[in-house]
């Protein structure tokens, strides 16, 4: 993994099998509403309004349910899309920003000799959306991958066929890639971490309950049938499938639960390459890093060791045969999203069908411009920007970014809990973040990335390569500060404690979260409770491990630290007693970082908006104050609905809660809330206890 695995984001938009994004499965639709596309090429999207009275439910008490209040008439009047499992006004955004790249990349594959960054996107994009040109191919572009799983001999070469598949993306047995050093973030080392399952979580292979004991089931069976569509006999499929079973099961047994990686103590183990051997000597490491295309590996951090442990007896004790096979279904998954109809129908049916609840397959045009911002997200992004960013966006988040901090930092001296002598390094903390708004300064160079018209899998892989080799070639090298994580027209924004660094993509600086036409209080709602949000994440209870540089240094006195983890242990039991469904709690640890960002962010969004209305009287709008007004911006930013089955699947995986209590949590522990609201003690959103860490 790269650095990402500490990439704190606001909102997670896309889950997938392995908790990282797997194409084509869920990705947000067309809103009701707005402009549709047609069957000659995309419309000009309608702008998603900054706020909506028309989503407000004025039968609803706001002090009781303050979400329903916000959202009831949006949620009624907006159900969610047959090619959905989730749908919010983050997804209306998003929708609008597909459809733009749309044109985009429908202009470039007309015309891709326009420019470089045109021939890339546009070949791309074409070739994806070329479903004859794919159904005439069937499986003829894995057959090279397949070919070389099937000629694998003996286990003394498996590290070579790793290598190799490891390049092109494919997730057998582990992950491997660079990083920031914990402990030195000015240097960037290799890693190696946990990997190789293809259900979301390890804890889908564990659990003994009846809903997980169906989705195994469910599994196998597509496994299975994902087998006979590559010329698979029944009945070996469906042996081989329990095969698969068997080995991933193996894999999640010895792999760290989620609520444990969020602690970078428990995934930072830096050992030299011969450590590593006798860790796990049944692999020639060495052979493996130079056929991976790495440069020369001394030391390394090493995730978590009892995986590779676990994974070297399993390697050991399994015949090859199993191995191929189960290297096989992993080649075949990956690439099923490029490959003829019938296996995007079946990657679709337990993926989407089964496991979110989506009813429907999204339209290919979706789909392809998803693939191509994966791939070329910063090509894409430099026509997205030139088009649709304007500076005075920039201009003013940045403004906003300033208002933020300062009042960040004013809270952290009026705390009473917290010591001098760390108020003084968390000030050095807050003012070493650097702010990234909008895009890059310099454009990543895809030059040497071979994009084939025509070659819709092979242009796949070949990303997918690049992608593994850009970040072997960081290893050795110093850390490059001026990288982004996120694509600019992403709805998204993100703090990364290893970089110290808050990131706000272009496609995120627009309505409903920044209107350049909007009232500050609608605008701090949205956007200044983001940009409070990531700054919160830097004195989360992971952000708070590092320090100012991006290392891994406890710069807290014992009993601050204690006080802190008294406060955030508040936050995760109230949490914990939310149930986003009947009999299922959100888990209050896994969610701890994103709950204590939320809290403290609006917070500090409200005093910058405080701060920025000064003495003025500015009266109401839409006959709301503007302590209201912020209030309902935020509300309103997590307007949704989602299936049960994705409500399942997020509370397993997702480190941020439901968009429900996301709000309602928040705005229970806030008597600036309650005040502006007019709530009596008592109410249900007046919390008993409230928490607060910022």
């Amino acid at each position: 993994m790269s650095a990402k695995k500490f990439a704190v984001a606001f909102s997670i938009l896309i889950l997938s099998a392995a908790g990282l994004l797997v194409r084509g499965i869920a990705a947000p639709a067309s809103p009701q509403g707005q402009s549709k596309s047609t069957a000659t090429g995309p419309e000009t999207p309608a702008e998603v309004p900054a706020f909506d009275t028309t989503a407000l439910d004025r039968n609803a008490d706001p002090c009781a349910n303050f979400f329903q209040y916000a959202c009831g008439s949006w949620i009624k009047n907006n159900p969610i899309p047959p090619d959905q499992s989730r749908w919010g006004r983050f997804n209306e955004l998003a929708e609008r920003n597909r459809q733009l790249l749309r044109g985009i990349l429908e202009e470039a594959a007309a015309n891709p000799k326009h420019s470089a960054v045109y021939q890339k996107i546009g070949d791309y994009y074409g070739s994806c959306m070329d479903e004859s040109g794919i159904e005439k191919l069937g499986t003829a572009p894995l057959k090279s991958q397949l070919d070389q799983i099937a000629g694998l001999k003996n286990k003394q070469d498996l590290p070579n066929l790793l290598a190799h598949l490891h390049r092109e993306g494919v997730n057998v047995l582990f992950h491997f890639s660079s990083d920031q050093d914990f402990k030195d973030a000015t240097q960037q080392i290799a890693e190696l971490d946990q990997g190789g399952l293809g259900l979301p979580d390890r804890d889908y292979y564990l659990k003994d309950d009846a809903r997980s004991v169906a989705l195994r089931k469910a599994y196998v069976e597509h496994v299975g049938r994902m087998f006979q569509l590559i010329g698979e006999p029944a009945q070996q499929a469906t042996a081989d499938a329990q095969t698969v079973m068997e080995i991933e099961t193996s894999l999640a047994r010895d792999s760290m639960d989620r609520v444990q990686r969020r602690d970078p103590q428990n995934i930072y183990h830096k050992m030299s390459t011969d450590e590593l051997v006798k860790l796990a000597p049944d692999l020639a490491w060495n052979r493996y890093f130079s056929d991976a295309g790495s440069p020369p590996v001394k030391s390394l951090n090493v995730a978590v060791p009892n995986f590779f442990q676990g994974m070297d007896k399993l390697v050991q004790s399994t015949d090859i045969n199993r191995l191929k096979t189960y290297m096989r279904w992993q080649s075949v998954h990956l690439a099923a999203p490029f490959l003829p109809k019938a296996f995007v129908d079946e990657n679709f049916d337990f993926f989407g069908k089964q496991l979110t609840g989506q009813k429907e397959l999204q339209a290919r045009w979706k789909r392809c411009v998803q693939y191509t911002d994966n791939d070329l997200g910063e090509a894409v992004g430099q026509p997205y920007v030139e088009k649709y960013f304007g500076g005075q966006s920039k201009e003013r988040t940045l403004a906003m970014v300033h208002n933020i901090e300062a009042a960040l930092g004013r809270d952290i001296q009026q705390i009473d809990w917290m010591t001098d002598a760390t108020k003084k390094e968390a000030m050095v903390k807050l003012h070493a973040v650097a702010n990234k708004i909008g895009y890059p300064n310099k454009w990543r160079d895809y030059s040497k990335l071979e994009i084939k018209h025509g070659d819709a899998l092979g242009n796949s892989l070949r990303a997918n390569a690049f992608e593994f080799q850009r970040q072997l070639n960081k290893i050795g090298k110093p850390v490059d500060r001026e990288e982004w994580l996120m694509s600019p027209p992403t709805v998204n924004a993100y703090y990364n404690p290893q970089m110290n660094d808050i990131n706000f993509p272009a496609g995120i600086l627009q309505p409903p979260f920044f209107s350049k036409d909007a009232d500050d209080a609608i605008n701090y709602g949205g956007i200044g409770a983001v940009i409070g949000h990531e700054l919160t994440h830097g004195f989360d209870d992971q952000g708070s491990q590092f320090d100012e540089k991006g290392n891994l240094r406890n710069w807290w006195t014992p009993e601050d630290r204690k006080a802190f983890d008294a406060r955030t242990q508040c936050v995760a039991d109230e949490y914990s007693g939310f149930e986003p469904l009947p009999g299922m709690h959100i888990n209050g640890k896994l969610t701890l970082g994103e709950n204590v960002a939320d809290n403290g962010g609006l917070r500090l969004a409200l005093m910058a908006l405080l701060d920025t209305l000064g003495n003025k009287n500015v009266g109401q709008i839409d006959g709301f104050t503007p302590e209201q007004r912020i209030f309902l911006g935020w509300g309103q930013v997590w307007c949704e609905s989602q299936t049960d089955q994705v409500l399942r699947l997020r509370n397993q995986t997702d480190p941020h809660s439901p968009g429900r209590f996301r709000v309602n949590g928040v705005l229970q522990n806030m008597p600036e809330f309650q005040k502006a609201f007019g709530c009596k003690a008592g109410a249900p959103m007046v919390a008993q206890n409230a928490c607060r860490v910022w």
